[in-house]
């Protein structure tokens, strides 16, 4: 089945200022995620007196992290020409490895700036930035941006609004699921095993089960980045090497250790 996209990015006119599908589905994945980690806290018996001050800090490393994240992976010459660009940001144009540096950055920030231990919030704080990147990559979709290759076939999605007649694969829906998939999963762990779980675990599931599902998605992403056409991979697949590397160790670090406790 081929879905024709000619849904306006506009949802709104109010004279001079437009509102963009985006920006409210943006906001829609911060404030979901805000009650999300307020019930967390609570049920956790964290201080709620942090929480105002670490979403704060989340958010701004959220939304440069990713932004300059775009620009350096995927389109630093334009932006270099197009400065003025860069403040667009309810345009689109976020990737989400600059924004899980930027996050963990901003997260560094916090820990320092309150005395707190780097391990004592974020096996919580992960848990709701699925939910939140779905929103964003379901923006995408309504942006008719960061598209898939043409399907050749007779399904996907044909995106009219870049002048095209032909069907694309919806990877910005795909990424969608894929993240709300993992959403799942890290909310049903945290149900049923949180307490049992070692420090830092949950993050590094969460490093595991996105970036495993981003790597997937990337193979129908015609987006490549700055890297030559007949490089095996992906920017987007290149950069998600690393992480899933890094959970990797730590898993087998993990049950290296808890073998020897038997």
């Amino acid at each position: 089945m081929i879905f024709t996209h000619t849904i306006s990015p506009i949802l709104a006119e109010i004279g001079p200022v437009e509102l963009r599908w985006y920006g409210l589905l943006f906001a829609t994945g911060i404030a979901l995620n805000y009650l999300m980690l307020s019930w967390i806290f609570k049920r956790e018996k964290y201080s709620r007196k942090l929480l105002d001050s670490l979403i704060i800090w989340l958010f701004f490393g959220l939304v440069l992290g990713a932004r300059f994240g775009h620009i350096l992976f995927y389109e630093l010459g334009y932006y270099l020409e197009n400065p003025l660009q860069i403040l667009y940001v309810w345009r689109g144009g976020l990737a989400s490895h600059g924004a899980a540096i930027g996050l963990l950055i901003s997260y560094l920030g916090w820990c320092w700036k309150y005395k707190i231990k780097f391990s004592k919030y974020v096996n919580a704080i992960v848990i709701p930035m699925p939910l939140t990147a779905g929103f964003v990559r379901l923006g995408n979709f309504l942006n008719s941006e960061i598209v898939g290759y043409p399907t050749e076939g007779d399904y996907g999605v044909i995106f009219s609004r870049l002048g095209e007649d032909f069907a694309r694969h919806p990877v910005q829906l795909y990424s969608m699921l894929m993240n709300w998939l993992v959403f799942v999963i890290m909310l049903f762990i945290y149900k049923k095993m949180f307490k049992k779980m070692p420090p830092l675990s949950m993050m590094f599931l969460y490093i595991l089960l996105y970036f495993i599902g981003r790597f997937t998605v990337e193979f129908w992403k015609d987006l490549h980045g700055p890297l030559p056409e007949n490089f095996p991979i992906s920017m987007g697949q290149l950069l998600s090497v690393i992480p899933v590397i890094l959970a990797m160790a730590y898993f087998a670090f993990w049950f290296r250790e808890k073998k020897q406790d038997f």
